[in-house]
């Protein structure tokens, strides 16, 4: 038998939307919850009580702490006159109302609405949170189990000052507002940390952290157990990736490993490998990984719509990573879907997009195999006026909420200005958070729409095209999908195309697109029309 819950605001109170959601979350935790409505007097409620035999009372004041004070002692005499006994009582309200609740010693818990979800839900399976570290997850699978039905909130964090990134993270941590820091070293560090003669001082600090020994990543770490613990996290290196993955793991306890397919080379002049080099070293990375069961994200596919590469192009190489990453032995993978890139993309569009991403990617889940959806504001979306950024990056959570993500990376909105700072951090964390909030009450059914639902057939179709183009290059190759120099071939004959890589010795760069409804398609210039897979990739099919 299901658990009960009864909830009611008492008194002339009206307000309902944090005593209904906190229902909404019993519901779903398997508690059978009733629900009285606004404005319940003390003997209405302990009528219910003794109809509805609750294990649990849930009481909802957002009044005046004065009238909150008589209401509850009239509300004790009542239970008293009754012999109500064995019931636990629960209050959410205001901080001031909450003060006065808690000195009533009426209440159980009471809630103020500041707290995080992890308390909520701690309380819930039967436990009163405490913020201990031995109550929190200190792996990504339980800390998504832990969290659930509300998706983990990452964020990307590294200053130009080591010690100001230290004390950052602390403060982070501490507003108990994110479940994930992501530590961004700067291109130094990726670059040469293990070539120490290599870096470039004028350069220390250029988009991130300028970490040179392992033991800064230690004390970044350190800094961060408190609050709620958040899991840490780092970018692989774009040399020497083995080296990273041991040094992260060691120093940061890595909540996962996140390493392009394709890039980190000279297509991007991250690094002076070749393509086929750096396919090679990060396939051997993610082997790395997966064999100490750490889960991998192969950041790949938007990489390729950063530089304007065509839908159909980007659902390919989201597929393809996700399936390298399977072949390479990885047993949980995140996989990310960045909204809003290229700029211009309308939300149906972006919709269509994911969504043919999601049913490539899972297409391959089973035993062995799983992905955790990750959703992310595209970097370039934001606007550098920060009132405008505020509205996007929530509109980029909303929209993302319909793909019933695991894990929310929240970009800062300040980002398209500058480099987000702790305060911003926590303060961007909490607009997903309040947005999360209120869309888990029940989004509307877009996603069946017809519009969406014809385009992402269509990039799905156009998807296998190059897949067949890709493998038809490898000839008898048993796995052409997963060998380095088929997928650099590919790269280099312009199968595997984006605009932004015209003028690179490793690319092909002949490719042209452009946004029509809100849609990235391969065009013909000359022609001036969207052209088909079928049509660029005829000499491979």
């Amino acid at each position: 038998m299901k658990p009960k819950i009864l909830g009611a605001s008492l008194g002339t109170c009206v307000h309902v939307a944090g005593i209904i959601n906190f229902l909404r979350l019993a519901q779903q935790e398997g508690y059978e919850t009733y629900f009285l409505g606004p404005a319940i007097s003390p003997r209405e409620l302990v009528e219910a009580i003794l109809k509805y035999q609750p294990q649990i009372v849930g009481v909802s004041y957002r009044l005046t702490p004065e009238v909150a004070k008589n209401l509850f002692q009239e509300l004790r005499e009542q239970i008293k006159k009754v012999g109500i006994k064995g019931k636990k009582f629960i209050f959410g309200g205001t901080p001031p109302v909450a003060k006065v609740a808690q000195e009533s010693g009426l209440f159980e818990a009471v809630f103020t609405g500041l707290e995080s979800i992890e308390e909520i839900i701690s309380y819930l399976r039967g436990k009163i949170f405490t913020g201990k570290v031995q109550e929190i997850a200190h792996n990504l699978i339980e800390r998504i189990k832990q969290k659930t039905p509300f998706p983990l909130i990452r964020h990307h964090f590294g200053l130009p000052s080591l010690e100001d990134t230290i004390r950052g993270a602390g403060q982070i941590a501490e507003a108990k507002i994110l479940d994930v820091l992501s530590l961004g070293p700067d291109q130094n560090a990726q670059e040469s940390f293990f070539r120490p003669h290599e870096i470039d001082p004028q350069q220390s600090g250029a988009g991130g952290v300028p970490l040179r020994k392992s033991e800064d990543l230690e004390a970044i770490y350190q800094a961060t157990r408190t609050g709620n613990f958040p899991l840490v996290r780092c970018y692989s290196g774009t040399r020497d990736l083995i080296k990273w993955a041991e040094m992260l793991v060691r120093t940061i306890h890595n909540a996962w490993a996140a390493i392009p397919l394709c890039w980190y080379n000279q297509l991007d002049g991250r690094s002076s490998r070749e393509p086929e080099e750096a396919i090679a070293e990060s396939q051997e990375a993610i082997r790395w990984y997966a064999q100490r069961g750490i889960p991998v994200e192969v950041n790949e596919a938007h990489q390729w719509s950063l530089r304007d590469a065509h839908d159909s192009m980007a659902v390919t190489m989201a597929f393809l990573a996700a399936y390298n990453a399977k072949k390479l032995g990885v047993s949980h993978y995140v996989a990310q879907y960045m909204l809003n890139t290229p700029p211009g993309t309308s939300p149906a569009m972006d919709l269509a997009k994911m969504l043919a991403k999601i049913e490539l990617i899972e297409s391959l889940h089973d035993e062995s195999f799983k992905s955790f959806r990750q959703i992310r504001a595209g970097l370039a979306s934001l606007s550098s006026d920060l009132l405008i950024a505020k509205g996007q990056l929530a509109a980029s959570v909303q929209l993302g909420l319909h793909l019933n993500p695991h894990i929310v990376h929240v970009v800062g909105y300040s980002e398209g200005n500058h480099a987000a700072t702790p305060e911003e951090i926590i303060e961007s964390c909490k607009i997903a958070r309040g947005v999360i909030e209120r869309c888990l009450l029940e989004l509307p059914e877009i996603k069946s729409d017809e519009k969406i639902l014809k385009r992402k057939e269509k990039l799905i179709r156009e998807s296998r095209v190059i897949l067949q183009a890709l493998k038809n290059l490898g000839g008898d190759h048993p796995e052409p999908w997963c060998d380095p120099k088929i997928i650099s071939r590919a790269i280099k004959s312009g199968i595997l195309d984006a605009p932004h890589l015209r003028g690179n010795k490793y690319a092909a760069g002949k490719i042209h697109t452009r946004i029509i409804a809100g849609a990235c398609h391969a065009y013909d210039p000359e022609k001036d029309r969207i052209i088909t897979e079928k049509e660029r990739l005829v000499s491979w099919l």
